[in-house]
């Protein structure tokens, strides 16, 4: 099967069709790292998004891929030789088709199950730290769908069933039955889900405390926990919040309301952490988030770094670029260059201004 056949873990050509600011490009990759300069709304953190959306089929800036459509057009397509696989997704008004090597993939499963790993950092990762849970639920979830079907089948199954008993909470009259069938997936998949989340948090737990020390260069204690809404008795969670439901119109407990805590020497560090230890540690978060990846399952990510640098300090930006897994491919966007020495002194440099690149 062509998904077997994962030898190479770069990512060696891009084109993209109507896709945000974009036409039309075709772009050749280094097999090793980037990084794209220009000002800021000329398209450098599309060309990430794209990426993400022909490796993961997921955007880290809108939930509903047909937002990243050009405007006045219908639809957009991505393509690109991902690992010595040629690998496309269109989405238009008859749906997503994805295909690989040209044969189409009848599921996204289908075509997750060939595709790479992905790292995304963004200036927007201090959210992680004193943003609200969803931002921290987001991030487990994307570790948690690449590292395999089953986390994503919850998810998938758990989605639907929320969405399908939310509806029924707010109807005038309640279709108790209706309600409890409803109950009963979301207590299934919501259980395996917990589960898979609590297993990627004591993965998380090492290398991010490695991390905030690398690239803090101080020795700070980190502690991260998973904190499931009325614990992890599902139904008994339920069967508490019924009135509660009732009143609220709304499902009020379960993953969708789950949090990651995380701790600086023993304090709160989205209340007590510095501005600058709140963004080390979204820094520590991600590098080990691409460990997990690396660890779990023997492929090195690809690491989409976008406008991250000019919020760190030197030696935090050194610190970064030295914990970055040698030979990882980097694809890195920014407004300025001032910053690229050290061990990014020898990167590929492209430049963009009004969705162009060269």
């Amino acid at each position: 099967m062509w998904w077997l056949g994962l030898d190479e873990e770069v990512i060696r050509s891009l084109r993209l069709v109507d896709f945000r600011c974009f036409a039309s490009l075709a772009l050749e990759l280094p097999e090793e790292s980037v990084v794209f300069v220009g000002q800021n709304a000329q398209g450098k953190t599309s060309l990430l998004e794209a990426v993400c959306v022909l490796v993961r089929l997921h955007s880290p800036r809108t939930s509903r891929l047909k937002q990243v459509v050009r405007f006045e057009t219908g639809s957009f397509g991505v393509a690109g030789e991902c690992w010595g696989l040629e690998r496309r997704v269109r989405q238009g008004g008859e749906g997503m088709e994805m295909r690989v090597d040209g044969e189409e993939c009848g599921s996204q499963g289908d075509y997750l199950q060939g595709g790479g790993l992905i790292v995304w950092m963004g200036n927007e990762d201090s959210e992680l730290v004193r943003g609200p849970g969803e931002v921290r639920r987001r991030y487990l979830d994307f570790l948690g769908a690449q590292l395999g079907a089953e986390y994503r089948r919850d998810w998938s199954r758990y989605r639907r069933a929320l969405k399908a008993r939310n509806l029924l909470l707010k109807e005038r009259r309640v279709d108790e039955a209706q309600v409890a069938a409803y109950t009963a997936l979301l207590i299934e998949h919501g259980e395996g889900i917990q589960r898979q989340r609590a297993l990627m948090v004591e993965l998380l737990r090492e290398p991010v405390a490695a991390a905030q020390v690398e690239v803090s260069g101080r020795k700070e204690a980190v502690d991260l926990g998973y904190e499931p809404t009325g614990g992890y008795d599902l139904e008994a969670a339920f069967a508490q919040a019924a009135e509660q439901e009732r009143r609220v119109r709304q499902t009020v407990v379960g993953p969708h309301r789950d949090d990651l805590l995380l701790g600086l020497n023993g304090l709160n560090a989205a209340q007590f952490g510095s501005e600058g230890q709140q963004r080390t540690l979204a820094v520590a978060l991600k590098l080990a988030q691409g460990k997990v990846l690396h660890g779990e399952t023997g492929r090195v990510p690809v690491y989409l770094i976008d406008d991250v640098f000019g919020e760190l300090d030197a030696a935090r930006r050194n610190a970064l670029m030295g914990a970055l897994p040698a030979g990882a491919q980097r694809l890195i966007t920014t407004t300025s260059l001032d910053w690229l020495e050290g061990e990014g002194a020898g990167l590929t440099v492209l430049g963009v201004e009004e969705g162009r690149v060269g």
